[in-house]
């Protein structure tokens, strides 16, 4: 049993193992969270007119985004596979603070939560943009990245305070 002193991911040994979720009870859970990328005013204002090389850099990024979501098992090794039921991507545009914000919002009904795919949602889809964007702006900074809410399973709601 996890106690707040207890990581979960690793035995009485010390010997990392993926948790075993069997005996839980299949719940609707979902998470949001969210990040943000700094950028040049004229970088922003690039993805912002839709003109940038390499295309729709907030429609590439959305779509690179959900697909990350649907693989977080293969690049977390030991979070399990999950059935996604949903994953919604918003991009806002912050030209007061040269920035995009991305918040992700996955939901799943299972025996364990979505935080982590809804991490690697809004991290895929901030590296995105960079890479969209790298070539007039190679200093754009990802930052904020982090869980925002979850809801469902045994632990019930959370909401981070801001």
């Amino acid at each position: 049993m996890s106690t707040p002193d207890h990581l979960t991911h690793f035995d009485a040994t010390g010997q990392a193992h993926m948790v075993d979720v069997g005996a839980k009870q299949d719940t609707h859970r979902i998470a949001v969270a969210a990040g943000t990328i700094r950028m040049k005013p004229e970088t922003l204002a690039l993805i912002q007119s839709g003109n940038a090389k390499k295309g729709d850099v907030i429609g590439i990024a959305r779509i690179a985004a959900i697909m990350a979501a649907k693989r977080t098992s293969d690049l977390v090794p030991l979070c399990h596979p999950l059935p996604i039921t949903r994953v919604t991507v918003d991009f806002e545009l912050d030209a007061p603070a040269c920035s995009v914000h991305c918040r992700a919002q996955v939901e799943t009904i299972g025996k364990t939560g979505v935080e982590m795919e809804a991490l690697t949602a809004v991290q895929v889809g901030l590296l995105t943009v960079y890479d969209m964007c790298k070539a007039v702006d190679r200093g754009m900074v990802m930052t904020n990245v982090r869980v925002l809410e979850k809801h469902g399973g045994k632990s019930g709601d959370w909401t981070a305070d801001l």
